[in-house]
């Protein structure tokens, strides 16, 4: 599955600062050269450790804590997540934007997670990055996994997010301007800088999903 998605990404793609909802509206950076069961996610009461590139692994244990000891379908749902979501690129960016009439990141990857894996993730990315679900370092990512970024100028604050898609590549709703919903690359300077961290929250997946057809 992962590699199907890594052409779709050209190295030349512009890399521009993205807002999202419950934030401050932040500015563009230069470009560069070259079933449905309702299951709500609940926010962790320790608020997220204010470091970049975080290194705290999920741990085997871990992940089976919160599946209930069972083994959950993270390969089967990420990719139910991953192609809806592709099927999506170009949907227009919408400040506060939760359908396909346009989304903001967090409005994206809450349709997303909602739609695909009967889950319901808080509405922000200031809530969302504090959800109860293992934390995953940057060198162990798989896809489905969330990323958050500082984009607004202040260290470690988190404005937005996306969904990790495999081979350093990721997608999101941006902005305007960029085009909406798209395809980054991890590895572009801009990104790896304002990377704070990564969670599993497919770890707290319903065990038994009705994927859509």
């Amino acid at each position: 599955m992962l590699n199907r998605f890594a052409p779709l990404v050209p190295l030349a793609l512009v890399t521009l600062l993205f807002g999202c909802a419950a934030h401050s509206p932040v500015s563009e950076p230069a470009p560069q050269q070259p079933v449905k069961s309702a299951v709500t996610a609940q926010s962790s009461s320790v608020r997220y450790l204010e470091t970049p590139f975080q290194e705290e692994s999920a741990t085997e244990n871990q992940l089976a804590s919160f599946a209930d000891g069972k083994s959950y379908q993270l390969p089967v749902l990420a990719d139910s997540i991953l192609e809806r979501g592709m099927s999506l690129i170009g949907t227009r960016y919408r400040f506060g934007g939760t359908s396909e009439a346009g989304f903001d990141c967090s409005g994206f990857i809450g349709y997303l997670f909602r739609e695909e894996a009967g889950m319901n993730l808080p509405r922000s990315t200031r809530e969302m990055i504090n959800v109860d679900a293992p934390l995953v370092s940057r060198s162990n990512l798989k896809p489905g996994d969330l990323l958050f970024f500082a984009t607004n100028g202040r260290r470690g604050r988190v404005s937005h997010a996306g969904i990790y898609l495999g081979d350093d590549q990721f997608i999101h709703s941006s902005s305007r301007r960029s085009g909406g919903v798209r395809v980054d690359s991890l590895g572009d300077s801009y990104w790896s800088k304002t990377f704070i961290e990564a969670k599993r929250a497919l770890a707290m997946a319903p065990t038994i999903v009705t994927a859509r057809k």
